[in-house]
C-alpha cells in the first residue's frame, strides 16, 4: 500500500475492513440474479451506525476534457490489488470504465454501472470485436461503496492486478490505457449496449507506482517556476507550446532535489504533459521565444535544447531525487537557458482559455554527495535502422555493450533510480534489460503498452546497480500497419527513435551508450534484396540509406531478412562522453552480446499456465 509508515496499521485495518465489507455485500446481493452475477444496487444499504472509514486515494486524475469524470486510486502490493474510485459530477443512467491494449473500444475489460429504468446494477463486463458488451461470467471487480455526495456520485471498488480471467486486462507497471463513457439513457439489458454508440474517451496513466513515502526537503530549499507566459491555448485539438526561459547570469551551482507540476486552475483536463529541457552549454545566447514548437519560423537554436531536466504527464506526482543525489543546475559549464514544452490536448476546441502551466523546480545550494546524471540508451538517431511498412509487430534493439560500461563507469558502478522511455508515433513498447555475465539479471524498465502521447519520468520501485562490464539492452516494438513506406530512424515525428533516458548517480562522463547495425552489413542486405527481386537500381555508397530503403520491394522476405540482419550482424557503438566525443577505443564492427534469457516470461503466472489477457 502506498502510505507513510506512521499510517501503516490504520491503512491495513482499513483495507481489511473494506475487503470484509465487500465480501459481505456480495453475499447479501447474491440472491439478485437478474441480470446474472451483477450486483443489484438496491442491496447496498450501509448501516448508518457504522459509517465507512475513509480510504486514502493518493493518486488521481481527470478522465474527460471537462473534468466531470475523476479517477482516483490506491495500491496494495501486499495483496496485489488496486482500489479505484470514480467521481461523476452528473450521473444520469450509468458509467463505464475500462482498460484495453491501446485504448480500443473492442476486446476491452470493463466495469459498468447501468440503469434499466427501474433498477441499477454494477458488474464486471467485456466488449467483443464489434464493441458489444457482455457481463463476465467471472466477476473480479468487487463493489465497496456507491454514494451520492454534494459534488457528485462516488463509486468505490477493487480488483486484483491479475485475475487469470482471459477476458481481463493485466495491470502491470507501465502505461495503462483507460477508456470511459457515460450512459445518457437507460438500457433494459447490458447486452443492448454497444460502446461505439455512446460518447467515449481514452486516458493514459501509470497505475502502479513505487511504494515509498515522500522525502523531507531541506530547510534552505528554493524554487524556480518555469511556466508558460499566460498564453491563450489555441482552439485546436493538439498544441505543443515552447517557451525559452533564461536563468540568472550569476546563478551558482545548485542541486534540483524535487519538481512538481503547476497547472492553471481550470485547465487540469487540457494540460496533457510538460517537459523542461536544458539547452546546450556552448550556446551563449538563445533567442526569446513563446509559440508553437512546430512553427517553421521558430529559432533554429531551440533544436539544441534537448537535455531533459524534468518531465510530467497527467496523473503523475511530484518527482523526488534520492536523498544523496541531486541534478545540477547553474554554475560553470551549465546552460543559462531552459526550454519549456507544454502539450495541450483540447478535443472540445475550447477557445479563449488562458494558461500559465509549467513545472516548479525545487533546488538547494547545499549540494548533496552526488551529482545525478542522465544517460541515453537504445538506438542512435540514424536512418541506418528502419522498420518495413505494413508491420503488425517489428522489433529494433539498441545495445550498451560491456566494453563501453567497462571503459566509462566507476568501479562501484552507478545507481539507476528513474527512466524516461521515448519513441515516436509507431512505437508500441520499450523494454530495457540488465545483462551480467551473459545472463539477463533484471528488468530496468518495461512498458509494453507505451504511447508517445504519455511520456514522463518513471521512478523505479528499486534502484538498480549497473557495474563496469554490464550490458544494457533496449528493445522497442513498432507497428507500421498504416504506412506504405519504410520508417527510418531520425528526429522527425514520422521517423522513429528507440530511447531510454536513465536517471542515475554518481554522474559520469558517459552520456550516450547506443548502437546501430554495422553500415557495411546493411549494404550487403541491400545488394542481396535487390538481386533477389531482379532490381538493377543503384545501391552503391553514393545513394543515401533512406533512398536505398525506399527502393526495396517490401514483401515478407525483405522484412524477414532485415529482421535477421538486425539480430545477427555486428553493430557500431556510440560510447560518447558529455562532450559528444567517443571514449578512446574501437567501436566499429562490434559483435552482438551473447545473452541467455532467464527472466520469467509472465509476471503473474496463473494455474495451469493460463495467462490473463493483455
Amino acid at each position: 500500500m502506498r502510505i507513510f509508515n506512521k499510517d501503516l496499521r490504520l491503512q491495513d485495518i482499513t483495507i481489511m475492513y473494506f475487503t470484509g465489507l465487500a465480501a459481505l455485500m456480495v453475499i447479501l446481493v447474491a440472491s439478485y440474479q437478474a441480470p446474472s452475477n451483477a450486483v443489484d444496487m438496491s442491496g447496498l444499504k450501509p448501516s448508518p451506525s457504522s459509517p465507512l472509514p475513509p480510504l486514502s486515494m493518493p493518486f488521481r486524475m481527470p478522465l474527460d476534457p471537462r473534468g466531470d469524470l475523476q479517477l482516483a486510486w490506491n495500491i496494495s502490493y501486499s495483496s496485489q490489488e488496486i482500489y479505484i474510485q470514480l467521481r461523476v459530477v452528473d450521473l444520469r443512467y450509468g458509467v463505464i470504465l475500462g482498460m484495453s491494449d491501446r485504448g480500443e473500444l473492442t476486446n476491452a475489460d470493463l466495469v459498468v454501472l447501468w440503469d434499466t429504468g427501474t433498477k441499477s446494477y454494477f458488474g464486471d463486463a467485456w466488449s467483443d470485436s464489434e464493441g458489444h458488451v457482455s457481463l463476465d461470467s467471472q466477476q473480479d471487480y468487487e463493489l465497496i461503496e456507491a454514494k451520492k455526495k454534494a459534488d457528485g456520485f462516488y463509486l468505490l471498488f477493487k480488483r486484483p492486478f491479475s485475475t487469470c480471467d482471459p477476458r481481463d486486462y493485466v495491470i502491470e507497471e507501465g502505461t495503462v490505457h483507460i477508456i470511459y463513457g457515460l450512459l445518457d439513457q437507460p438500457i433494459a439489458s447490458l447486452e443492448d449496449l454497444n460502446l461505439f454508440r455512446i460518447h467515449t474517451g481514452v486516458q493514459r496513466v501509470l497505475m502502479l507506482r513505487p511504494d515509498m513515502p515522500s522525502p523531507t526537503l531541506p530547510p534552505d530549499i528554493q524554487t524556480l517556476d518555469v511556466l508558460a507566459p499566460n498564453i491563450i491555448i489555441p482552439n485546436q485539438e493538439t498544441t505543443y507550446w515552447c517557451f525559452i526561459q533564461k536563468l540568472p547570469d550569476d546563478m551558482p551551482k545548485n542541486h534540483i532535489v524535487m519538481y512538481e507540476s503547476r497547472i492553471t486552475p481550470g485547465n487540469e483536463a487540457i494540460v496533457h504533459h510538460i517537459e523542461v529541457f536544458e539547452c546546450a552549454p556552448d550556446l551563449r545566447d538563445v533567442p526569446q521565444y513563446s509559440g508553437s514548437c512546430d512553427d517553421k519560423m521558430k529559432p533554429r537554436k531551440l533544436n539544441f535544447c534537448r537535455h531533459v531536466l524534468a518531465a510530467w504527464a497527467m496523473g503523475a506526482e511530484a518527482f523526488y531525487y534520492p536523498p544523496d543525489a541531486g541534478l545540477a543546475i547553474g554554475g560553470p559549464g551549465s546552460s543559462r537557458f531552459l526550454r519549456l514544452e507544454v502539450h495541450y490536448h483540447n478535443p472540445l476546441i475550447i477557445s479563449g482559455r488562458h494558461d500559465s502551466s509549467g513545472i516548479r523546480l525545487h533546488y538547494t545550494p547545499s549540494l548533496r554527495r552526488y551529482d545525478a546524471g542522465i544517460m541515453e540508451l537504445g538506438l542512435v538517431y540514424t536512418p541506418i535502422m528502419a522498420i518495413p511498412p505494413k508491420q503488425h509487430t517489428f522489433y529494433l534493439t539498441g545495445y550498451c555493450t560491456s566494453r563501453c560500461t567497462q571503459t566509462a563507469l566507476p568501479q562501484g558502478g552507478i545507481y539507476v533510480f528513474a527512466s524516461q522511455l521515448h519513441t515516436h508515433l509507431a512505437g508500441r513498447g520499450v523494454k530495457t534489460v540488465l545483462v551480467r555475465g551473459g545472463k539477463e539479471l533484471e528488468v530496468v524498465q518495461d512498458d509494453q503498452h507505451f504511447s508517445t502521447e504519455y511520456q514522463t519520468i518513471r521512478v523505479l520501485r528499486k534502484m538498480i546497480n549497473i557495474l563496469p562490464g554490464d550490458v544494457l539492452i533496449t528493445k522497442c516494438t513498432y507497428n507500421t500497419e498504416d504506412r506504405s513506406k519504410p520508417t527510418v530512424g531520425g528526429f522527425g515525428i514520422m521517423e522513429e527513435m528507440c530511447v531510454n533516458y536513465i536517471h542515475y548517480y554518481p554522474r559520469t562522463q558517459l552520456e550516450l551508450c547506443k548502437s546501430h547495425v554495422d553500415p557495411g552489413y546493411l549494404q550487403k542486405y541491400f545488394n542481396l534484396i535487390n538481386r533477389f527481386h531482379g532490381n538493377d537500381q543503384c545501391v552503391c555508397a553514393d545513394v543515401g540509406v533512406t533512398e536505398q530503403y525506399s527502393q526495396v520491394n517490401w514483401d515478407d522476405f525483405a522484412g524477414e531478412v532485415l529482421d535477421s540482419l538486425y539480430t545477427t550482424a555486428p553493430i557500431s557503438m556510440h560510447c560518447n562522453q558529455s562532450t559528444a566525443r567517443l571514449f578512446p577505443g574501437e567501436w566499429e564492427k562490434q559483435p552482438l552480446p551473447e545473452v541467455t534469457s532467464i527472466l520469467p516470461k509472465h509476471r503473474y503466472p496463473c494455474e495451469g499456465g493460463a495467462e490473463s489477457y493483455n
